[in-house]
């Protein structure tokens, strides 16, 4: 199946989904897939490595799960259901304890390992469309998602289930086409999103 996401593990190891339903670590080295990770039912379009373990990672998929895996267990280690479409991406919190998601079904939500539960919605009933990347702050106070409207909206993670982000920039405003990837800046200063209308645009 084609690839739709890679992450880096140090130097010499990367995980990657596919839509085959499957992720796979591999040697980079050697260029072999060491183990194959195989409990979702629909395509996984997006991992994302725990900055605190990187022996864990979670994954998200088509079949609307997010799952937590352990690279030495080779077996999902616990769930995450609460999306009702495609979960097309996910991202750690900065303190390795909980992961964001963005989904097609026009939500982000905000999952805890410790509760193993869903802990925040973030939706809108002036949002209809999908989601397509997700990153957060340096902080992790703002969870940041970029849209198939063409915007990107920016999510207080502290307010329980909102219906409005804390600020957004509307189509019209930035991209005129889908943001299809978005990511902050190591020291947190700066957002850039990237889209279908062949731009970058960095935030400052």
């Amino acid at each position: 199946g084609y690839l739709s996401c890679c992450r880096f593990i140090g130097e010499k190891n990367i995980i990657t989904s596919s839509g085959d339903s499957t992720c796979c670590y591999w040697d980079v080295e050697r260029g072999e897939a060491i183990n194959s990770f195989t409990d979702h039912n629909g395509d996984v379009m997006s991992v994302a490595i725990n900055p605190n373990d990187t022996n864990t990672f979670v994954s998200g998929s088509c079949d609307a799960t997010c799952k937590l895996w352990d690279i030495r267990a080779q077996h999902c280690v616990m769930t995450f259901a609460g999306h009702e479409s495609d979960i097309n991406a996910v991202s750690f919190f900065p303190n390795g304890m909980c992961f964001g998601t963005g989904s097609d079904d026009s939500s982000c939500r905000l999952f805890d390992l410790r509760c193993y539960q869903e802990v925040n919605t973030f939706m809108s009933d002036r949002i209809l469309c999908g989601i397509t990347s997700v990153a957060f702050s340096k902080s992790g106070r703002l969870l940041l998602a970029g849209y198939d409207d063409y915007s990107t909206h920016a999510w207080d993670t502290l307010k329980p289930n909102q219906s409005a982000p804390a600020f957004s920039h509307e189509k019209g405003q930035g991209h005129e086409n889908r943001v299809s990837c978005l990511g902050v800046s190591a020291d947190g200063s700066a957002l850039c999103t990237g889209s279908w209308d062949t731009l970058l645009k960095v935030y400052a």
